[in-house]
């Protein structure tokens, strides 16, 4: 484990040159010595910014976002959750969200200075829980990104039955290719296909799969009630207890977080601020980059603006 003092940058640099846009290969020890990769982007000494997937998503979800970040003069890692990209694996394939916690807290005791979070999904109900129990952590303001402790059970069935798909693999990027397509069939396909396998894994056989612990489905389990991978009571007590400077984003489509249960958090959290991206569905940085990446930015400036900030247009808060 980490200790508090340690930077991650001291562990396995790749490379030196702190450019925005080429980002360094480094890892992080959570829970138990699980070894978690992760990238980052601009110079160590710049705020701290951690990038958190959702479920069965990597890093690399990040990549757009984090070198914005990094030529807006903060410090972006993107982390790989235990079991997914090229974290290690759990050993008793515990992806509870506890482990995930628990990973997190060990994760921010490590860093040079108190960090921003932007979590996504899975990614975005860890930082609620992990800032909003005991023992307090450090932390400068939080993005959640298309997730709140209610959410809606037909969008996230359908998430989990997307994951639950193919569990012997593909034979081609374009049979990967197509299943994306059909899961969100409103976002343009990518001219080439070789982005997916950043995404993937090959086995001995050479067939590919997702980049993630099977084992991992034990746990992402279908809402019913207050079951669930965090439970919902569980998360409304956290969020009732967040006194950070938090931002709320929802995509206009999504079918996993609804106006209604944004509205719950922004009940349980007042001082929020709250920002609706059209177009976007529940995985809102890739259907709306520019904007989300405008709209995280925004947030960012206002609470710390001695950094360098790229104006756009569009990219109102609303309280």
């Amino acid at each position: 484990m980490m200790h508090p003092h340690d930077s991650p940058a001291s562990l396995n640099w790749r490379g030196s040159k702190h450019s925005p846009e080429s980002g360094r290969d480094i890892q992080f020890l959570g829970n138990g010595g699980l070894v978690l990769s992760a990238t980052q982007f601009g110079d160590p000494k710049s705020p701290q910014v951690l990038l958190l997937h959702g479920g069965g998503q990597t890093r690399h979800a990040w990549a757009h976002t984090a070198t914005a970040l990094a030529r807006s003069g903060y410090c972006a890692t993107s982390i790989d959750a235990r079991g997914h990209g090229q974290s290690q694996w759990s050993p008793e394939g515990d992806y509870s969200g506890t482990a995930l916690v628990s990973d997190l807290r060990v994760i921010i005791q490590s860093l040079p200075s108190s960090p921003y979070i932007v979590g996504a999904s899975m990614g975005g109900l860890t930082a609620m829980l992990t800032l909003g129990e005991e023992p307090p952590l450090p932390c400068r303001g939080l993005v959640l990104v298309d997730v709140a402790p209610r959410l809606e059970t037909k969008g996230v069935r359908r998430v989990i039955e997307f994951m639950r798909r193919h569990p012997d693999g593909f034979d081609s990027l374009d049979q990967v290719q197509d299943a994306v397509a059909a899961y969100n069939p409103t976002r343009k396909a990518p001219s080439n296909s070789q982005g997916l396998r950043k995404n993937l894994r090959q086995d001995a056989n050479g067939r590919l799969h997702w980049h993630w612990d099977p084992a991992f489905l034990d746990h992402a389990v279908i809402p019913e009630a207050d079951e669930g991978m965090f439970g919902r009571a569980r998360l409304n007590r956290a969020a009732n207890r967040l006194k950070l400077p938090i931002l709320l984003i929802r995509g206009h489509h999504s079918d996993v977080l609804s106006e209604a249960g944004a509205q719950e958090l922004l009940a349980l959290v007042p001082h929020a601020k709250y920002r609706v991206i059209g177009q976007a569905g529940h995985m809102v940085a890739g259907d709306r980059n520019n904007i989300f990446s405008g709209a995280v930015l925004d947030f960012l400036q206002h609470l710390d603006p001695q950094c360098i900030h790229i104006r756009s247009t569009d990219r109102r808060l609303t309280p």
